[in-house]
């Protein structure tokens, strides 16, 4: 048995006791970013209950271009006004370097990626990274709360990082 089917005999038992109630809009009008480890659930972290908020999820919680696209159809189509970046605690994207392992994806396929990354060493200053990104974005709309914040892993406490 695969990975994926223990998934589908998951969903097959969950679906007993769904509800079939799936709310509109995120009803605090929020978007989180955060990153793909599995260690971390945002959802548990933010203590999120269904359709409270959009939980955007990549390698590291990169704003990259993608996500201004998720977060551009989230506030213009389905009325978020915050955004909130959160990394974590010993990140996997801290520990390598973008140019090495750009380097290896090209000895083992021929190519080098064109998309970024977006490693990093500083997990704060990254943050700011992000939301100027998001602050600068012409796809965004101005009214834009933007927070960010690093999670403990081993705490899973949030600490906010000053933007200023």
């Amino acid at each position: 048995m695969t990975a994926t089917d223990d998934l589908l005999t998951r969903n097959h038992r969950q679906r007993e006791s769904w509800d079939g109630q799936v709310p509109g809009p995120p009803s605090l009008r929020t978007a989180v970013v955060t990153c793909m480890d599995c260690r971390i659930d945002p959802v548990r972290t933010l203590d999120l209950g269904t359709g409270e908020a959009h939980v955007i999820r990549n390698a590291g919680g990169a704003v990259t271009e993608d996500v201004l696209r998720s977060l551009s159809v989230s506030q213009r189509k389905l009325g978020t006004t915050e955004v909130v970046l959160m990394h974590h605690t010993r990140c996997g994207m801290a520990t390598f370097a973008e140019g090495e392992f750009k380097q290896e994806l090209e000895e083992e396929t021929g190519q080098r990626p064109t998309w970024s990354v977006e490693t990093f060493a500083d997990t704060e200053q990254d943050l700011r990274q992000s939301a100027r990104r998001v602050r600068q974005s012409p796809f965004l709309t101005e009214t834009t709360s933007v927070r960010a914040f690093v999670h403990d892993i081993d705490s899973d406490e949030l600490t906010e990082v000053s933007l200023d």
